[in-house]
């Protein structure tokens, strides 16, 4: 696995999560400069944004959830836990309630629908 599981551009800068530092950089393209750092309890896996929402992938041990943070705060505001084994890595969305991540090395691509 490498360090940047995540990339994703939305309001006008790069959001890179970083796997094993279970964080998220907001990152300014044309400098590089990190703008701001949002923090996880959880192995980052993956970053997207939909709809105006930060979303991120975590996967530790046997368990996995896609949650939707806030972009300032890094509060849970929605989390959706995912069965006991099934692993989650990399995500992106469709913007219309549906999520697509890989399976962390089964060679599934897994889809999510938001309730």
């Amino acid at each position: 696995r490498g360090g940047d599981p995540g990339v994703a551009w939305a309001e006008g800068v790069l959001w890179v999560g970083v796997y094993r530092e279970r964080k998220i950089h907001q990152i300014d393209a044309e400098t590089g400069k990190i703008l701001r750092t949002i923090e996880s309890n959880r192995f980052v896996t993956g970053v997207s944004w939909t709809n105006g929402e930060l979303w991120h992938a975590t996967w530790e041990g046997d368990e996995s959830e896609l949650r939707h943070v806030d972009p300032e705060t890094g509060e849970v505001l929605e989390a959706l836990e995912l069965p006991q084994g099934v692993t989650v890595s990399g995500l992106e969305a469709d913007g219309n309630g549906q999520f697509f991540c890989g399976s962390g090395g089964a060679g599934k691509v897994r889809a999510i629908r938001r309730a």
